[in-house]
């Protein structure tokens, strides 16, 4: 049985797996992760399976319905995603008319608004919920035996005139049972199409782990698709496959771990670090990371080649913090900031203007806060908001949403278009002030007097910095010279420069 597993054709370097879907300033295209855990079940239980990834590839609608044509899959599995979810299934459509293939759609979208999904075309057969990769699996095996789908739990499906909901798939508990992500990019993809602004180039993406203890009201994969149970992959597991990727991938010049907050269990995170140069393995790392690391910790991270940390600061307003249920306090992110940087590991910090109840002064004291901080880099943006987001239900309830259009969610080029307009504090307003920050943040001469001494003495971060910048810097001659049209409301959330 012949399984085809798409990432649909949208617009070029649209990026799905991001916790923003979105098309970047600054060059970052995510790896279709979840997809390709899933391809790695498949193919490990001997089905044929084959991984396309047409924004990364470039292929259009007409390309990839070609190459759907030769492969004839018996099923197709289509990665979906909030801003892109109207052309998703015009894809799923075009693809049914061409093959017959049994379609089934996935993603936090999906996962979010089911019933509202498949109820847009008869023509999608599936909906797999949730972290889906016993899922599909189930799925396939069901339909190539023939029997029924009443039995495959994590699905809503289609049945003559009816539309059906299994039972839910209870989360993975054993996740060093999935194959490494990493067999599967070297066998379907092209790590160089893959590019992460704030890493190291080629990089290649893992996942050590699975789901998020905190609750922030705005982040989408723990409130629709992984769970707040954070499920670990056993420290042998993870430095296995980061040996794997050691010896397979001698051009990768660094590891990303896309774990929600891989920092969140000290402990481990030290057994990992110790792992690493108990083998001796010398390999350069980053991860996403929880603003409340010790030094002790922090130190041992550096030693084993942790270059990086993408930590979500959010609000410099105390109060905001604690509406959003970050579960972070001031003076200790002062503190880890202060610590990373005598640890030597660099920070890239998010921040989130227009939260809920944020105000003009509550933002301003994030941008007053994100330059105390002073983090390697930063990425400011409007706040997102997603179906399935106790955020999102904030905005709907309070009539905060511009539109519940969702292809109206990014401008033309793919950009975000932040969809939250409040009195006080309209989307537009948010867009501006997020181009405020980045001015002040980044043409500080202490900020440019650091990058420059960095790019000096590190080749690794001067060519970095120049393919991550080179974009950024001519939207920021845009907004000095008054040539910036914001009439999209579009924002630069992913710049990582």
């Amino acid at each position: 049985m012949k399984i085809l597993m798409l990432n649909p054709p949208f617009l070029p370097k649209f990026s799905r797996t991001s916790r923003s879907p979105a098309v970047t300033k600054g060059g970052t295209i995510y790896y279709p992760i979840w997809l390709s855990y899933a391809t790695g079940v498949l193919e490990k239980e001997g089905f044929e399976v084959k991984l396309i990834d047409a924004p990364a590839r470039g292929y259009d609608l007409n390309e990839v319905l070609n190459l759907v044509k030769n492969f004839s899959p018996h099923m197709v599995v289509i990665d979906t995603s909030t801003p892109s979810i109207h052309n998703d299934i015009k894809v799923a459509e075009a693809i049914k008319d061409t093959t017959g293939s049994f379609i089934t759609l996935v993603g936090t979208h999906v996962s979010a608004l089911p019933f509202e999904t498949i109820k847009k075309t008869k023509k999608i057969d599936a909906i797999a919920m949730h972290e889906y990769d016993y899922t599909i699996l189930e799925l396939a095996k069901t339909l190539k035996s023939g029997r029924s789908l009443r039995g495959v739990k994590g699905i809503i499906y289609r049945q003559n005139k009816k539309i059906i909901q299994n039972p839910q798939r209870p989360f993975i508990t054993n996740l060093d049972k999935l194959p490494f992500v990493s067999t599967v990019y070297k066998k379907h993809l092209n790590v160089n199409d893959y590019f992460y602004a704030a890493n190291l180039h080629p990089v290649v993406t893992i996942i050590s782990g699975r789901g998020c203890i905190f609750h922030c009201s705005f982040c989408v994969w723990p409130q629709v698709f992984s769970g707040h149970n954070y499920r670990f992959r056993s420290v042998k597991n993870v430095v296995d496959e980061i040996e794997y990727i050691k010896n397979e991938f001698p051009k990768i010049r660094e590891i990303f771990f896309e774990d929600d907050t891989l920092t969140v269990n000290k402990k481990r995170c030290q057994e990992i670090s110790k792992e690493i140069l108990k083998r001796k393995l010398d390999v350069t790392w980053a991860c996403n990371s929880r603003a409340d690391v010790d030094f002790i910790t922090l130190k041992l991270m550096k030693k084993s080649g942790c270059r990086l940390l993408c930590v979500g600061y959010e609000s410099g307003s105390q109060e905001i913090l604690d509406k959003i249920h970050k579960g972070t306090n001031l003076n200790k992110i002062k503190e880890f900031a202060n610590n990373a940087k005598k640890a030597g590991i660099m920070v890239h910090g998010c921040f989130i203007l227009g939260l809920p109840y944020d105000t003009k002064e509550t933002i301003r004291e994030t941008i007053e806060f994100a330059k105390e901080l002073d983090p390697d880099s930063a990425q400011f943006y409007p706040v997102m908001v997603y179906p399935g987001t106790e955020a999102y239900e904030w905005a709907k309830k309070n009539g905060f949403l511009v539109t519940e259009d969702y292809s109206k969610w990014l401008t033309p080029e793919g950009w975000h278009n932040t969809m939250i307009s409040r009195p006080g504090l309209t989307n537009k307003e948010l867009v501006e002030l997020c181009d405020k920050a980045r001015i002040e943040f980044y043409l500080r001469s202490k900020y440019f007097w650091k990058r420059f001494k960095l790019i000096i003495r590190n080749w690794d971060e001067t060519k970095r910095t120049f393919k991550s910048g080179k974009t950024f810097f001519k939207y920021l001659f845009k907004i000095l010279t008054g040539s910036h049209d914001t009439k999209n409301f579009s924002n630069n959330s992913c710049v990582q420069c």
